[in-house]
């Protein structure tokens, strides 16, 4: 039994025909169909990456230090940006720890707020699910 059988025999295959069978050649368009939405998907997740990791490039490049290569992989760019806010690299830990990762994030952009001579309390924004990615992209690209 494939990986692909039970996903081909789930209600929804069902509902893509009206009559409540659907051929054979409809289930392999319906999964083909899900594999594209897949991979549409993965490389949204992708190119959004590549572009948050660009904004924390240029954010302690404008706070004058030079991130590297880290900057581009998940979680080992929390040292340059750590290094850029002038903090120990050790307080990684802390962003594993379920709720105090937040605090940790609020604290690690004040302090990047700061490198780029901004007010701090603007790491409040943080807190804001949408407003988060406007204050990256603020200190990304304001002068």
């Amino acid at each position: 039994m494939n990986s692909i059988q039970p996903l081909l025999d789930s209600p929804l295959f069902d509902l893509l025909v009206q009559s409540g069978k659907a051929s054979t050649t409809q289930k392999a368009a319906a999964a083909g169909l899900g594999i594209a939405v897949f991979l549409g998907a993965v490389l949204f997740a992708v190119v959004v990456h590549l572009f948050m990791s660009f904004c924390l490039k240029r954010v302690c490049e404008k706070a004058g230090t030079t991130p590297g290569v880290l900057i581009w992989i998940p979680i080992a760019n929390l040292v340059p940006l750590l290094e850029t806010a002038k903090l120990p690299v050790w307080l990684i830990v802390l962003f594993f720890i379920p709720f105090v990762n937040i605090a940790a994030g609020v604290f690690l952009f004040w302090k990047l707020c700061e490198a780029r001579s901004k007010p701090g309390p603007l790491a409040l924004l943080m807190l804001i699910p949408g407003v988060n990615l406007g204050l990256i992209l603020y200190l990304a690209f304001a002068d």
